[in-house]
């Protein structure tokens, strides 16, 4: 076997490998040898197939598959013998014609072209120095959460009937109604106990004003008109006059913040309450603080690595990914606005320096990683898996047999475990100092604030949830209601929100 290296520039890499028509001979009569005494032909015993017939019947075939299995071995060797670490799947160009060395006994050639790793010194763990901002939680962030809680918890009391049980806003409505559109009721149109706070804004715009200063018995005439962009399109646009009967109005009761707003909530007291208020809020700054000092850690590690030789594929490769989201987001109408006054060229040039930079992060630490000997191990990802299956109830299964058979989007899981216990290793050697900061100042950049997983190379998605299933009618629901926004998954950052690492 014969290799030559027929270019190296930079981090490119492209070999010749021949593997000469005796060598191939040998190994054709060589497995020939092998599988013969289980060949069966008719007017043969078993076993007693002349070697120069089976040559003759299945002889381009069994060097078709040599050739098969000799190129990844070759190529593996190559890569072994010169102990190369590649950057991407290597390319293979086979550059012989397969009749001709099958049948004319010609010798093969192929080509490897690759992208390696490049080979670098990363900078003393021990020569970084970052700040972590510290915010305790205030009393006053707790009284603030508690009252919120109070009025996700209130409660209304019956004005009772007369004169003082005149609907304000802010009060509660038990209505019956029936709507009608040239005089005709309409499907969906018609409720029985519907319950509405007025300024809540739960029916469509213009319904809930037209009934303050009813009081219970009263029946109001509430024309309105649905919306352009109504869910139920026969309804779209059209004028609508609902024949509305008040049965109560009930003014909001005080919600005490005590013991019993506690227990309302499945906690035994305020004090418990409180804790968990605290234990909350402490996480949440924890967060918050991991991902400033991370960020900082990390544009530290850039800036000491900025003269790393990068891939060209793996940097096209991150790229791409981005530019399909900027892509999404330009149809969608979702870009930051920083970015829609610039062309396609600017946007482009952006964003190829943060594929760059997410690339020259990856492989830093990745270096750092392997040599400080840190792996994830099986428990790590199993829990990963785990928690990501409990994401789908229902479907666990599916999704624990979703990452077991597709190793591309296993890595995804355990790409950011490796990372944070790299980062984690590095923190612990660098110099960090502390200071303390209020709750604001810490969440005031909002890439920090609400920041996504770091993004795998090669990432494939998990499966997706099934959507729920739509309404045959959409005026089943209550035309008066606004339809409730779908539930959306965790919010994903516009391309133009940068990562941590970006």
């Amino acid at each position: 076997m014969n290799v030559v290296e027929k270019s190296s520039e930079g981090l490119s890499r492209v070999f010749e490998v021949t593997a000469p028509a005796g060598d191939l001979e040998k190994k054709l009569t060589a497995k020939i040898e092998e599988i013969r005494p289980d060949v069966r032909l008719k007017g043969f015993r078993p076993g007693k197939v002349p070697a120069s017939h089976i040559r003759k019947m299945f002889g381009p075939s069994i060097m078709s598959d040599i050739l098969q299995e000799m190129v990844p071995q070759k190529t593996q060797e190559v890569l072994d013998e010169r102990k190369l670490r590649p950057a991407s799947q290597p390319a293979v160009d086979v550059k012989s014609d397969a009749d001709d060395v099958i049948k004319n006994g010609a010798d093969f050639v192929f080509e490897i072209s690759l992208e390696i790793m490049p080979e670098f010194e990363t900078a003393d763990p021990k020569g970084f120095k970052v700040t972590r901002p510290v915010a305790p939680v205030a009393d006053a962030q707790i009284d603030e959460a508690l009252g919120e809680l109070a009025k996700q918890a209130q409660s209304y009391e019956s004005r009772g009937t007369g004169a003082k049980a005149k609907a304000k806003a802010d009060d509660k409505l038990v209505i019956n109604f029936i709507g009608r559109i040239d005089g005709e009721a309409f499907d969906g149109g018609t409720a029985e106990g519907a319950e509405l706070v007025i300024g809540s804004g739960q029916f469509i715009p213009g319904f809930e004003e037209q009934l303050i200063g009813a009081k219970p018995g009263d029946k109001v005439d509430v024309t309105v008109t649905f919306p352009e962009d109504y869910q139920a399109t026969h309804l779209a646009g059209k004028e609508a006059v609902f024949e509305t009967e008040v049965t109560d109005v009930q003014a909001p009761a005080e919600t005490a913040i005590d013991d019993s707003l506690a227990e309302k909530l499945g906690l035994s007291d305020l004090d418990a309450l409180k804790g968990a208020l605290k234990q909350r809020f402490e996480q949440e700054h924890a967060q918050a603080s991991r991902m400033k000092v991370k960020r900082a850690l990390l544009d530290q590690i850039d800036e000491a690595h900025n003269t790393i030789d990068l891939p060209g594929k793996m940097v096209d490769q991150e790229f791409d990914a981005i530019w399909r989201e900027v892509e999404q987001a330009k149809e969608k109408g979702e870009l930051d606005d920083e970015d829609k006054a610039k062309s396609d060229d600017e946007l482009k040039a952006d964003y190829r320096a943060i594929a760059e930079r997410r690339v020259r992060l990856g492989l830093v630490l990745a270096e750092m990683g392997r040599t400080a000997n840190i792996d994830v191990t099986q428990e790590e990802i199993a829990r990963a898996v785990n928690q990501e299956a409990s994401r789908y109830p229902g479907r666990e299964r599916e999704v624990v047999d979703f990452y077991q058979k597709n190793p591309g989007a296993l890595q995804s899981l355990r790409a950011p475990i490796y990372e944070e216990k790299v980062v984690d290793y590095i923190l612990e050697l660098a110099d960090v100092s502390e200071t303390e900061v209020d709750r604001e100042a810490l969440f005031s950049d909002e890439e920090v604030e609400a920041q996504p997983k770091k993004k795998p190379a090669a990432k494939k998605k998990a499966p997706a949830k099934k959507a729920a299933a739509k309404k045959d009618d959409a005026a089943d629901e209550k035309p008066a209601a606004k339809k409730a926004p779908a539930k959306k998954p965790a919010a994903k950052k516009k391309p133009a929100a940068k990562k941590a690492s970006d």
